[in-house]
């Protein structure tokens, strides 16, 4: 019944737009199981289904496949554009394109490479508000809350709104990699104050990493061994009266396995974090990974609804933050004990 759901809200879309479904030919079917492919699937699709005149063209797509073909098809582009930064239209979110990508996109690739397995189902809610609230890792883009948000979606068939990073909004280099808006309109909410509140007040299902990124950035050796939590989602849960529910992933640390943080490049440029790491020779031949991860099985453990209560200053919402963090660090250690 939920899948049947969403691929009603999908057909309703590709009626309106008179646009077919995204279908996987053997180039896409290629890029799947090419990693410097993957940057090429998510702007195929946005293509498909989107007016993108400053996107990149197929000759661009070609050169990303080889070694140190996409610096070329970069300069490229860049020229093309008359030197200029590619433009986008305002956009906000989607829901219909937020499930042509789930299904026609996340879908293999969780299937395949993420193998993303819910437990503990009798904790889950029926229904929202809530802020989801997981450990984020992997030093890699999210593929741990993408995945996780994937599943809940399919699970209960919510509309899962996951906070973001500003920079995987506004960074220069996100610009050029991806469609600008793209984030807005799968569902990105930018993980600042005013955001989150915004989003809170709307009575949204939030997918929220307390972390920050503290959490992807302390690298392989404090693996499994979170960061402290910041406050503001249990200042707002307790405004809003929207209850918190506690997620441990298990299995991405593995999505960039034996990294390390060069802080002071990381600044440098400007960048959430900067791993070194056994991979990096093949990020720098191919840029063009940057989306991709490594092969892991993400294993989600729900645990009970937490309802914040009784508290009022800041020096208590830090306590409760961190009381929270202790008992998913304790959670954390008995799932990786018994695995």
């Amino acid at each position: 019944m939920i899948e049947q759901h969403s691929k009603n809200l999908l057909n309703s879309q590709l009626e309106e737009k008179s646009v077919k479904e995204f279908k996987f030919g053997w180039f896409d079917r290629f890029c799947l199981w090419y990693p410097p492919g993957w940057l090429i699937l998510f702007n195929r699709h946005w293509q498909h289904y989107h007016e993108d005149p400053d996107g990149w063209n197929w000759f661009e797509y070609i050169l990303f496949l080889i070694p140190l073909g996409f610096y070329f098809a970069l300069l490229i582009r860049w020229l093309r554009l008359g030197c200029r930064f590619p433009r986008g239209e305002v956009t906000e979110f989607n829901p219909s394109y937020q499930v042509a990508f789930r299904e026609e996109i996340l879908q293999p690739i969780i299937k395949y490479y993420y193998r993303g397995n819910l437990t503990q189902l009798e904790n889950l809610p029926q229904n929202g508000p809530m802020i989801v609230a997981m450990n984020h890792a992997g030093m890699s883009f999210p593929w741990d809350i993408l995945t996780l948000g994937y599943l809940l979606t399919k699970q209960r068939d919510w509309v899962v709104y996951p906070l973001a990073g500003v920079d995987l909004f506004e960074h220069p280099w996100i610009t050029w990699w991806l469609p600008p808006g793209w984030s807005q309109m799968l569902g990105g909410v930018k993980a600042r104050y005013d955001d989150f509140e915004a989003a809170i007040k709307e009575k949204k299902i939030l997918l929220y990493a307390p972390e920050g990124l503290r959490g992807p950035g302390k690298g392989w050796f404090k693996r499994y061994q979170l960061e402290k939590f910041d406050i503001s989602f249990v200042q707002l849960s307790k405004k809003y009266q929207v209850p918190i529910l506690p997620v441990i992933c298990i299995g991405s640390e593995k999505l960039h396995p034996y990294t390390l943080n060069i802080s002071w490049l990381q600044k440098l440029f400007g960048l959430p974090f900067l791993p070194a790491s056994p991979f990096i020779p093949w990020f720098a031949l191919f840029p063009s990974m940057g989306v991709w991860a490594g092969r892991s099985n993400l294993n989600y453990f729900i645990q009970p609804l937490v309802e914040v209560d009784d508290i009022n200053s800041r020096g208590e919402f830090y306590q409760k933050a961190q009381d929270l963090r202790e008992e998913m660090q304790k959670e954390i250690n008995r799932v990786l004990k018994n695995a």
